[in-house]
């Protein structure tokens, strides 16, 4: 396999697995509202999500590196699929709270095989000098724009389908269902691994502990990944919010559920082709700031800064209040991808194949945490004190993710080649 065949192969991977996310996002939070839920309910569903998700990101890591890349992809679409399957006709908060578990498998499965999948087929191809930033950076820009298109569509869905077919809220997710069904097809052709070597399942289980081990003192004992970590969770407090607060705002000012989920779906769809943008412009970032960890820098401050923005003008309403959130989101998305894309190259040239994936999924546990913590209490906030003082927290926390990246120390415990290391280490 040629470094262009694997990248054309993970890019693939990387749009399929984001499209179905997109097509559920503009309607999920009006779809439980409509089915009886209320805030605080819907903040319990998207509470278990986050809980699962993270109390399974470091065995479902460990066991990718364990059993390998292509087979836990292929288990998490399975788990995508049956999730918003169920989540098309699901009318209650147990039934929700189902869906929840069934996707926070899907997403815990999925943070970081394809990435590692890609990375190891380029040492293989190219060794470990190998330059990740635009092929990462390629995948990042991919994966804005499935989500893109996915809030188009999962937007205009709910106003176009016959209602005596299918619950127009409904739509999208029956439409991800599909979407992931695909996902599930394409790992299972795209994406072939070197021979393992047949693993029984006590050996696969005695393998997970040991695996997850090794990232967690890898990842807690040098300084470079202690920070990339925290850096994580406080984008996981940002997006969260977003999540949160962002779809009830845009319905409240649009008219109705409907009208909010299609002004979600392109604010939303602007937003990602901001991430799409900053994904592929990280590399220059990196080149004008001087380092990578120096551009990360940049982006998290041009994030903090439009999430301010947000706050300033979270008292706009009609078109005003429309045309200020369209534009935030596109330069608050941009930055967040500079920084993420930087952050995820540090850690990958951070550590070996072994613990690869596993460390990964400790930084997604990581930006999970901080989901978490913005749903308990940015959403208490927003109700209580309102939109301004919720955005404006989440602001802060970005800003102050900015310092964790000035002197970027030197990545110890890695078993890489010392002079690989003293490169990496220039950041």
């Amino acid at each position: 396999m040629t470094a262009r065949s694997a990248l054309r192969r993970y890019v693939l991977v990387c749009f399929l697995t984001w499209l179905p996310q997109g097509l559920m996002m503009p309607s999920m939070v009006l779809l439980m509202t409509a089915r009886g839920l209320g805030l605080a309910e819907i903040g319990l569903v998207v509470t278990v999500f986050s809980v699962v998700t993270v109390s399974l990101e470091l065995p479902t890591g460990g066991l990718a590196d364990v059993l390998g890349r292509r087979v836990v992809l292929a288990a998490s679409a399975a788990f995508l699929t049956a999730g918003l399957a169920l989540m098309s006709v699901a009318t209650t908060l147990w039934a929700f709270m189902a869906v929840s578990v069934l996707k926070g498998v899907a997403r815990a499965l999925s943070s970081g095989p394809a990435a590692s999948w890609y990375v190891d087929t380029l040492h293989r191809v190219e060794g470990h000098d190998a330059d990740l930033k635009p092929g990462l950076a390629r995948g990042g820009a991919t994966e804005s724009v499935a989500l893109c298109a996915g809030v188009l569509a999962g937007g205009a869905l709910p106003l176009v389908v016959p209602p005596e077919l299918v619950f127009p809220l409904a739509a999208p997710s029956l439409a991800g269902a599909v979407a992931a069904a695909g996902l599930l097809a394409a790992v299972l052709v795209a994406l072939p691994e070197p021979p393992r070597g047949r693993a029984s399942l006590a050996g696969v289980l005695r393998g997970v502990p040991g695996t997850v081990a090794a990232g967690l003192r890898l990842a807690g004992g040098g300084a470079l990944l202690r920070r990339l970590m925290a850096a994580a969770m406080c984008s996981g407090v940002l997006l969260f919010a977003i999540e949160l607060l962002t779809p009830g705002r845009l319905a409240e000012l649009a008219g109705s559920a409907e009208e909010g989920g299609l002004a979600y779906a392109v604010v939303a769809a602007l937003g990602f082709a901001g991430s799409a943008a900053g994904s592929a412009l990280a590399p220059r970032a990196a080149r004008l700031a001087g380092t990578s960890a120096r551009g990360a820098i940049a982006g998290a401050v041009v994030a903090a800064l439009s999430v301010g923005a947000l706050a300033a003008t979270s008292g706009l309403g009609g078109a005003a209040g429309l045309a200020s959130a369209a534009g935030a989101y596109v330069v608050l998305f941009a930055g967040l991808a500079v920084t993420s894309l930087l952050a995820l190259e540090l850690t990958h040239r951070a550590v070996t194949a072994a613990e690869r994936t596993t460390v990964t999924s400790i930084s997604s546990l990581s930006q999970q945490s901080g989901g978490v913590a913005a749903n308990l209490t940015l959403g208490a906030l927003a109700a209580q004190a309102g939109l301004g003082a919720a955005w404006g927290v989440a602001a802060a926390v970005t800003l102050a993710s900015a310092l964790l990246f000035v002197r970027m120390p030197a990545p110890t415990g890695s078993s890489r080649a010392p002079a690989l290391l003293a490169r990496s280490g220039s950041d």
